[in-house]
């Protein structure tokens, strides 16, 4: 019995630590994405869509938008993993 508790409290560590990624819609409205920017219209930044629509194409968009936002370059660095950042901008591009 006290290794099964042993096991169970070792795995809830590892889950927890561990983090499940969040899908793209989840990560926007969760990091504050949607405090400056909207799917449709122009806020304080562009519109998804407009995002969407000028990279649209662009096969190293992604990975491209992932590095500007993950060094803060040309966008407030946002708190938020790689992986989540990486969620929200192919959730953005992704956007019609």
């Amino acid at each position: 019995m006290k290794a099964m508790l042993v096991i169970i409290a070792a795995a809830s560590v590892l889950l927890a630590g561990a983090g499940f990624a969040q899908s793209g819609p989840d990560v926007v409205k969760a990091k504050g994405c949607l405090n400056c920017h909207d799917v449709a219209k122009k806020k304080v930044g562009p519109s998804f869509k407009d995002i969407a629509a000028k990279y649209k194409g662009n096969k190293d968009a992604a990975a491209s938008l992932t590095a500007k936002l993950k060094d803060g370059k040309g966008h407030p660095k946002p708190a938020a993993s790689e992986a989540e950042i990486k969620a929200a901008v192919e959730h953005v591009l992704a956007t019609k």
